[in-house]
């Protein structure tokens, strides 16, 4: 079965958006995954379909309501893991996009106004999620940010089958400076290791600069990937020869 998205928002509008185009839009005609929206309000009570209230203890916005959105995610409920977007969840990573990517798809909940009430995740398995330490204005643009994220790596959708093994995160680094075409421009040549057709020195200057690109750019990532590397059995092996020398 391919890969299928279900998004629950109260702008259905806005989507396929930009998944409609390029590789992921591709991909979507070719049915390697689907998508389909509910539209929240639908499951509405009242008659003005009511779909959020006043936060309880006072407080400016407004609050998306949990029997609300607890009978909109029970119409598609089927065992899919349940995401909910919000600045309140944990930040996604490579790790996680592709878990998904590799399952039967996802079911993902777009927040509005200032959130969801918090006994809709007491009450349901649902995963919060956020994108980035930012405030938006929804959850749609964050579900567009991980749809893409898992959309790209189903099989058949990108060109090349090693085409996303060496980008940023894949191996908890951020990936080498590229360039191309022409050699020379404004004054700036590209590296002459990268000219030069070894493929051993290409690959250790690659290393070497996603490396410090890491440590300068992203300490964070550079401090997992050394504990996540002291702490492995090779790590430790090589730890233990270094004190024996």
């Amino acid at each position: 079965m391919p890969f299928a998205a279900t998004i629950l928002t109260l702008y259905p509008e806005m989507f396929p958006g930009p998944l409609g185009l390029s590789l992921a839009g591709r991909a979507l005609r070719e049915e390697r995954w689907s998508l389909d929206t509910v539209q929240i309000r639908d499951f509405a009570t009242d008659r003005h379909r009511s779909v959020d209230d006043t936060p309880a203890g006072g407080g400016a916005g407004m609050v998306l309501r949990a029997d609300v959105l607890a009978a909109a995610l029970d119409s598609v409920g089927d065992g899919r893991p349940v995401l909910a977007m919000t600045p309140r969840g944990r930040p996604l990573t490579q790790a996680r996009v592709r878990t998904l990517a590799e399952g039967p798809g996802a079911i993902v909940l777009c927040g509005r106004f200032e959130g969801f009430d918090e006994r809709l995740f007491e009450a349901r398995a649902i995963e919060p999620v956020a994108i980035g330490d930012y405030v938006l204005s929804g959850g749609e643009m964050g579900a567009l940010v991980l749809l893409d994220a898992c959309v790209r790596l189903l099989p058949g959708v990108m060109g090349a089958a090693s085409s996303g093994i060496e980008e940023s995160f894949e191996s908890g680094l951020l990936e080498y400076p590229q360039y191309t075409r022409p050699a020379e421009w404004e004054g700036r040549v590209i590296p002459e290791v990268l000219r030069s057709g070894d493929h051993a020195r290409i690959a250790a200057w690659r290393k070497s600069r996603s490396e410090s690109d890491t440590r300068l750019w992203r300490p964070d990532l550079w401090e997992r990937h050394v504990d996540a590397r002291v702490q492995s059995p090779s790590g430790a092996h090589e730890e233990n020869e270094g004190h024996k020398q």
